[in-house]
């Protein structure tokens, strides 16, 4: 609550008024079913920052900008989501034009689409119930579509086998990781399900884990070693955990978010055999696969080094990784395209898990339409192909850029830290807070590193992340910033970062 109200100076109503609303509102709940006393108390406990106070802060920053309020920038810039249209990213031609054609199939007769563009239309509303979008699909997705992503899975991991069978569609990848957690977690007490999450961890994890009531294991990433992940410290974390609940899930984000790290292949094998000794449930979030930037760094899938590992590995560990449109060179968030493949999966369970998916009927038809586009893309030959890749190859190399840029620029910064952005699309630098600041925002009740991001957003009108919201080690404080924005912009953002740390360090030293 505090973070909403800096900077903003209201008149207080009179006091009586606020006394005569508060008992108002009391005798209002009293008559409610649903009460803040009365309701789920797991939704209480949910939190997730990147969507939190200091975005709310910001639309209210806009909103007061477009009704002619004076401030010291004249736009918010938010470098809080990774919502990479909204910063400016051209959508893929193909895949709109693609889109188009379905939503839309009068636009088949048009000339001007390109005729590979017209066959994927025609193909995906053949598949499609009355041959519409509008259509409800089958529960685990269109048939042919997850044919695709079955072939797409097996060219990028050179061969080995995937069985469309183990595929299901999603709602974007948030979608199916949920659904795989209300399928693992279970117990009271000492037997509750307990899950291990890296941290920092995109709050999505620690979210879902507060809403069904499961028990969230940390391990820590090491940031001195560019937030790699570390054999001994998954081990302690596991010991601790199982003192007083049941952890059977181990979860893996590769590329990492908010980190930006790209796993060695040596780290994958090395957590796969801890997974297989400790008998753990693994959950690969492999969104930014192919948000890869830095020297001698290559996405690795946790599917394909399961297999290379050998069959005592590959028929015994239970896997489930999970893509997205809405990463990588594609950047289609809205549309909520996405995939799980499972491996190893119980065939009790597999019924169960068909249940679970059936009662929310079918996962976004235009979203599975994109996923197959996605994985199926134009190929040589083929007359989009030559823009298709000239786009691609465009979008992934301006990300390298400003990975490069984000981590060189804040490194000038006396007081920042920034690791090298190896992958997905954010930087998460250390920065060095003053005491006489960390002492005035723990008086506001606030996170030291909220504070700062909130005096940020006020002073500069940029909209970061802080650290807190991700989890970090005591005693740390970061942010996360997105690297998305046009290369002007960006560079525009990082100097007022600089100089608005600047400011801030002199303020409170």
């Amino acid at each position: 609550v505090h973070s909403l109200s800096v900077g903003v100076v209201a008149a207080e109503p009179p006091r009586g008024l606020v006394q005569e609303k508060m008992t108002e509102n009391a005798v209002f709940s009293q008559n409610k079913v649903l009460t803040i006393d009365t309701m789920n108390p797991n939704v209480k406990n949910v939190e997730y920052a990147v969507r939190g106070p200091i975005v709310q802060r910001a639309v209210q920053i806009e909103k007061e900008l477009r009704e002619g309020v004076k401030k010291p920038f004249t736009e918010v810039i938010k470098a809080n989501i990774g919502d990479a249209h909204a910063m400016g990213q051209q959508p893929i031609t193909f895949f709109r034009q693609v889109l188009a054609l379905c939503s839309y199939p009068e636009l088949l007769k048009d000339n001007m689409f390109p005729e590979d563009a017209k066959s994927r239309a025609r193909r995906i509303l053949q598949a499609c119930g009355g041959s519409s979008l509008g259509a409800y699909s089958a529960s685990q997705g269109i048939d042919c579509v997850r044919q695709d992503v079955a072939r797409y899975i097996e060219r990028r991991d050179g061969g080995v086998p995937c069985d469309p069978d183990n595929v299901y569609l999603t709602s974007g990848a948030s979608d199916g990781i949920v659904t795989m957690l209300k399928l693992l977690v279970c117990g009271e007490g000492a037997s509750k399900t307990g899950v291990m999450i890296s941290i920092p961890q995109y709050p999505l994890y620690s979210a879902a884990l507060a809403e069904l009531g499961a028990v969230q294991v940390n391990y820590y990433l090491n940031e001195e070693k560019c937030w790699s992940m570390d054999l001994s410290e998954l081990e302690r974390s596991l010991a601790e955990a199982r003192k007083h609940c049941n952890p059977k899930v181990l979860c893996i984000i590769n590329p990492g978010n908010p980190t930006g790290q790209v796993q060695s292949r040596q780290c994958i094998e090395d957590v796969i055999r801890f997974a297989a000794k400790e008998h753990l449930f693994l959950m690969a979030d492999e969104v930014y696969q192919d948000n890869v930037y830095a020297e001698g760094c290559q996405f690795h899938s946790f599917k394909k080094v399961l297999f290379e590992l050998g069959p005592q590995y590959s028929n015994t560990v239970e896997l489930v990784s999970f893509h997205s449109t809405s990463k990588c060179y594609m950047g289609e968030c809205g549309f909520r395209g996405g995939y799980m493949e499972v491996i190893n999966m119980d065939p009790e369970v597999k019924a169960q898990l068909i249940k679970l998916v059936s009662v929310r009927l079918c996962p976004a038809v235009p979203g599975q339409a994109l996923m197959d586009l996605v994985v199926n893309s134009p190929q040589p030959g083929e007359p989009s192909y030559t823009t298709f890749m000239k786009e691609r190859t465009t979008t992934l190399s301006l990300l390298a850029e400003k990975a490069k840029l984000t981590e060189e620029i804040l490194n000038t910064v006396p007081g920042i830290t920034c690791n090298p952005v190896q992958g997905a699309m954010y930087s998460f630098p250390n920065i060095s807070l003053p005491q006489k600041a960390i002492k005035e925002a723990k008086a506001l009740g606030q996170a030291p590193d909220m504070f700062y991001c909130m005096k940020m957003l006020e002073e500069t009108g940029i909209c970061l992340v802080p650290g807190s919201g991700f989890g970090q080690k005591d005693g740390t404080y970061h942010f996360r910033m997105t690297i998305l924005p046009p290369t002007d912009k960006l560079k525009l953002l990082l100097a007022k970062v600089k100089e608005f740390h600047q400011k801030f360090t002199r303020q409170y030293s």
